[in-house]
């Protein structure tokens, strides 16, 4: 357990991008609607890999690159809603403002995801004293948000943490539990995997959740929805397979050479 500041002084960094990008998420949602701002979501897939290959050094190969920008037009796909819902004729009609801050949230995402990962893999730390200083700073800025709040309107009703829990029911902490338990796996992903699978991850969730809404909550699936998972599918092999799998090579059959006995058996003989 590094307890030295000059390692602890780096954790307050990506809790701020976090801090600004909820923020900005819910910016977003003002001026574009719900389908719109799951699609413009999946540009932070194409940002992780460019970050990724920036800050990391990691080299990516061109069938690599070319798998990253499959994914994120397989998830988009699946998203796109037929042109005779009703929802369709709002599909990109929202203010300039709300575009930008869509980029700039897939943009934060990004450098929060590739910042974390470079503290994840910066030492051999504990994985759970990391998560103790992320959360740790994470938790300061948002309850000194929360404080700032209670200054402003005056403390009318009362102090945050008096009222921090109000509304909660087996439901609420049953989802505050999966949060928090899909953080620690992110974090395992982050220290011994890397940005790109989580990204993979992430979106693969996101398809299933679709095929589960299918029996859940009586969804009824797209042609949209199937061309999206056949495009993350064959994204998916692109990434992770081995290049001989992907390209098939002519085999090249070479003549064996003799051995040395035959060649000194030869020349005997011809002498």
């Amino acid at each position: 357990m590094t307890t030295e500041w000059k390692s602890m002084r780096l954790f307050p960094i990506p809790s701020i991008i976090y801090l600004i990008h909820n923020n900005v998420q819910f910016a977003t949602l003002t001026y574009v609607d719900t389908s719109t701002y799951q699609i413009m979501g999946n540009l932070k897939i194409v940002t992780t890999g460019i970050l990724f290959r920036l800050f990391l050094r990691r080299k990516l190969s061109t069938l690599q690159w070319m798998a990253i920008v499959l994914l994120a037009v397989g998830t988009t796909t699946s998203q796109v809603k037929g042109c005779g819902e009703a929802s369709c004729d709002s599909l990109f009609s929202a203010p300039i403002q709300g575009y930008m801050l869509g980029v700039l949230s897939a943009c934060l995402s990004a450098l929060a995801g590739v910042y974390t990962e470079f503290l994840m893999k910066k030492n051999n730390d504990s994985l759970y004293w990391q998560n103790v200083q992320l959360y740790t700073f994470g938790a300061i800025f948002n309850m000194a948000r929360l404080l700032l709040d209670d200054f402003r309107g005056g403390f009318e009703k009362g102090p945050w943490w008096q009222r921090l829990l109000d509304g909660y029911s087996i439901t609420t902490w049953l989802v505050v539990l999966n949060l928090g338990s899909t953080g620690l796996l992110v974090s395992w992903l982050m220290k011994y995997a890397d940005n790109i699978v989580k990204v993979y991850s992430t979106s693969m969730a996101m398809l299933l959740t679709m095929i589960l809404s299918v029996y859940l909550f009586n969804f009824k699936p797209t042609l949209q929805l199937f061309l999206g998972i056949i495009i993350c599918m064959i994204s998916l092999h692109m990434y992770f397979a081995p290049s001989n799998m992907l390209v098939d090579l002519p085999l090249t059959v070479k003549a064996l050479p003799q051995s040395l006995d035959e060649i000194s058996v030869n020349r005997t003989t011809d002498s």
